[in-house]
């Protein structure tokens, strides 16, 4: 047999290492700290965090401020509320059905949401279900500009988001006072949505999505997908701690996919960044249910529970008040930790 290496002794580094490996370049190792007594007596070297790294273990990511209002994340669940100022919303709800008045009939909606407990408002201009018919640029500014601007004089302290694709349509949002940008296709390549945000100093939202719906293995490629669209939105300016991950429910998924992502969902909380999960009234919901839009309340509020109890800190709904308290309720028992039990 041959020399075997004593098991204290150090791996080769450097040039001796690709020696060792047939010319394979590998590492040189860094930090490593001298052996020394360990509680089981032997001496064994170990890695140190460099001087300046972040410690890279699992925790609760640092609050944010999203305009006037600061998110405490894990604290307790935060909701969204859905404002759809298009003609073709899946979910019947598309507030240019309003006519020449969809200004007046937002902004009642989002005082709605706002007295039903929604810590957000989420503004979009262009529907995002599948088939649905493209808006130009110049449309969908024209369609949500003047709603940000009345959301914005008349809840203040409400932070206002954007929901687009298109980098000039969100200027002109954050212009008229939105507070956070939600990229619906956050993992494309194309990081114009990112570099604005970060020229703007405000939050981004990084969606899951695909073009179609084929995985080899649903999960880890969603992680994969998410972490690579954190990265290149951290190159392109955006601070790590202003970013939230949404696994995009519904978008470039088949029905079992999503519900496979629902019972999975607390895997996403190795990302470290919050978690958004927007299900609400979407088709998985009604082809489990059989039923349409307007009656997937019940499934929707279910999944509510469901992503409050894997760790998912903000909700996407359409129905705020039914929500919000499904919401303080599963949080009184998944993220109260009190002291001594009561009997």
């Amino acid at each position: 047999m041959g020399d075997v290496m004593d098991e204290h002794e150090p791996m080769v580094g450097g040039e001796d290492a690709a020696d060792a490996a047939a010319g394979r370049a590998i590492p040189v190792e860094r930090g490593v700290v001298p052996g020394g007594l360990d509680a089981a007596g032997g001496a064994t070297p170990s890695f140190a965090i460099p001087a300046g790294a972040p410690a890279g273990l699992p925790s609760t990511p640092a609050p944010i401020r999203i305009g006037g209002a600061t998110f405490t994340w894990g604290a307790r669940t935060y909701v969204m509320g859905v404002l759809n100022v298009t003609p073709d919303s899946f979910s019947g709800d598309g507030l240019l059905a309003a006519g020449d008045r969809w200004v007046e009939a937002a902004l009642a909606q989002a005082s709605r949401m706002v007295e039903e407990g929604a810590d957000i408002l989420d503004v979009g201009g262009e529907s995002s279900r599948p088939g649905h018919a493209s808006v130009d640029a110049a449309e969908e500014v024209r369609r949500i500009v003047p709603v940000v601007a009345a959301i914005r004089a008349a809840h203040p302290s409400v932070p206002v988001s954007v929901d687009t694709v298109k980098s000039a349509v969100a200027a002109a949002a954050l212009d008229a006072g939105a507070a956070l940008v939600n990229d619906v296709w956050g993992v494309a390549a194309d990081d114009a949505l990112s570099r604005l945000a970060a020229e703007r100093g405000v939050p981004v939202i990084l969606m899951h999505n695909r073009d179609e719906a084929r995985y080899a293995s649903l999960l880890s490629e969603i992680v994969a997908d998410l972490q690579r669209a954190v990265d290149r939105a951290v190159r392109a300016g955006v601070p790590w701690e202003s970013i939230i991950v949404d696994p995009g429910f519904g978008f470039g998924k088949a029905p079992a996919h999503n519900l496979a992502l629902l019972r999975d969902l607390a895997v996403l909380r190795i990302l470290g960044r919050p978690v958004l999960l927007g299900t609400s009234r979407k088709s998985t919901l009604g082809k489990v249910l059989d039923l349409p839009p307007g009656e997937r309340l019940e499934a929707t509020l279910a999944t509510t529970a469901l992503a409050v109890a894997a760790g998912v800190d903000v909700v996407r709904v359409h129905d705020v008040r039914p929500n919000v308290r499904v919401a303080r309720m599963t949080d009184a028992v998944v993220r109260s930790r009190p002291a001594s039990p009561r009997p």
